[in-house]
């Protein structure tokens, strides 16, 4: 992914459902970006020599920030995605409570601590402790500006990073924002905001970062982690999803529904974690069927304040749900709901197909859209088995009223994250970590892994006292040996 392209001068940020312009930006081009980083690097080195308390206190006045701003906030990211106020409101709270757990539990999870030293190492006192990376660059996507980029941003933090922060083009006033918030709260450029497009992107890909973590399509992640690979630059990667929710026949069937419509519809469908494939037992399956379809009328999208969803925010991504949907039909899928007609750029009304080819674009790739499909399966097993035929893993949901069976199916879904008898359930508990595999990525943002995500393990040892049977020299003694291989094979060679 390098940097072969200046990027345009300005950035115009426009209105997805107007077309408006809403402010034009000056981009960040290569020397923009490593004038970025050589910023942060200094500020790095000022914060990570801050005492846990200041880190704390300084990461918590720039809560503040975001919660007094709260509204004004909101509707940058309404202008800008098209997203509902309501909707808006909810991702800043997530958000948050995510920067507060990381705030607060940061020094408990990567202070020094001691570990076991072992027989043979008993002289010696064994510690384990994490240390700051340095300047960790931060791409976010546009479908959550707020939530998702700060899943990184906070933790790496709150671990002693600086950040250079680099918005989606679709939505750089968010970015702007946040970086506005931070300087405000604190004196030191710890976190800044580079806007641009892709080449602003790739630039610092291939800048003196020490981490790289980019949230977006697979495609673009592996050119980011080709970039990253010429300074051999780690990286962390949250892709996207096709994830599936379960209904079991003992399952609260309208409950099932509720979540499946809020799991695949809410924010248009562009959620990565989203709901995108359903399987249902057979004999609930068409109990299930009228149970979406019954609450689908209530569902409707718009730029007004009873919205229940706002417009497609990447105009191309119009085109992938017409072709998904498309494909489905015409290899024998039956709309439970809407159709190619529910498709009114920017809009696209609910779309829920049943029956659809496993085999379909609309079961195998990432639609992201407000679409669902359902189809039947025998048993739970069939619908683990159909659930884990995919390149993705991001997560998974699992409808049961029997606790033991929901635990044991989520322990067998191939994916980073789970929820029973709800969707999203872990979005909102910021001691999880989150993350996939496969074409979702890897590595973890949130929680302790997100700490040490951004972190460096680094083991320190303290000899105490030297050793009673020394092997650490040329010259050790003929009796060291002999003891140190009676007690080798006292240890090791009785077979348990």
């Amino acid at each position: 992914m390098p940097p072969t392209a200046a990027p345009a001068a300005t950035l115009t940020s426009r209105s997805p459902v107007t077309g408006e312009v809403l402010a034009e930006y000056p981009t960040a081009g290569a020397a923009e970006v490593a004038q970025a980083v050589s910023a942060g690097r200094q500020a790095a080195a000022w914060w990570a020599q801050l005492s846990p308390k200041q880190r704390r206190d300084a990461l918590l006045r720039w809560k503040r920030e975001l919660v007094t701003g709260a509204e004004a906030l909101a509707a940058v990211i309404n202008a800008e995605t098209g997203k509902p106020l309501g909707g808006a409101m909810l991702e800043i709270m997530l958000a948050v409570e995510h920067l507060d757990w990381a705030a607060r539990n940061a020094h408990k999870t990567l202070r020094r601590r001691k570990v076991a030293s072992g027989l043979l190492a008993a002289n010696q006192l064994g510690l384990l402790e994490y240390v700051p990376l340095g300047v960790v660059g931060v791409i976010g996507p546009w479908n959550y500006p707020v939530y998702t980029p700060l899943g990184s941003i906070s933790y790496a933090l709150a671990a002693g990073n600086a950040v250079v922060f680099k918005p989606s083009e679709y939505t750089p006033g968010v970015g702007r924002w946040l970086a506005e918030a931070w300087a405000r709260a604190c004196p030191q450029p710890v976190l800044q905001t580079v806007v641009g497009d892709g080449a602003t992107g790739a630039a610092l890909a291939s800048s003196d970062v020490d981490k790289v973590a980019f949230t977006g399509s697979a495609a673009t992640a592996r050119k980011v982690m080709a970039a990253c690979a010429e300074r051999l630059t780690p990286v962390v990667i949250e892709g996207g999803g096709k994830d599936a929710l379960i209904v079991a026949a003992d399952a609260d069937i309208d409950a099932a529904a509720t979540a499946a419509v809020f799991g695949g519809l809410g924010n248009a469908g562009q959620t990565c974690a989203g709901v995108e494939r359903v399987y249902v037992e057979a004999p609930v399956y068409d109990r299930f069927l009228e149970a979406v379809k019954a609450k689908l009328p209530a569902v409707r999208p718009g730029d007004g304040p009873d919205a229940a969803y706002g417009p497609m925010t990447m105009p191309s991504q119009v085109d992938v749900v017409r072709r998904h949907v498309t494909d489905a039909l015409e290899r024998g899928a039956f709309a439970v709901a809407g159709g190619p007609e529910s498709i009114r750029a920017p809009y696209i009304d609910p779309i829920v197909l049943a029956e659809v080819d496993e085999e379909s674009v609309a079961m195998t790739e990432e639609t992201f859209g407000p679409t669902l499909t359902v189809n039947k399966v025998r048993d739970l097993d069939e619908a683990l088995q159909r659930a884990n035929h995919s390149r993705y893993g991001l997560a998974g949901s699992i409808f049961t009223k029997d606790k033991q069976r929901g635990l044991a199916l989520a322990q067998r879904l191939r994916t980073g994250a789970a929820s029973i008898n709800s969707v999203l359930g872990f979005a909102a508990i910021p001691a999880l970590p989150f993350g996939g595999l496969g074409d979702s990525g890897f590595g973890r943002i949130h929680g302790a892994d997100g700490l040490r995500e951004f972190s460096r393990a680094k083991a320190v040892t303290w000899q105490r006292y030297r050793a009673p049977i020394d092997l650490m020299r040329f010259d050790p003694s003929p009796r060291a040996v002999r003891t140190a291989l009676w007690l080798f094979r006292m240890r090791h060679g009785r077979g348990h």
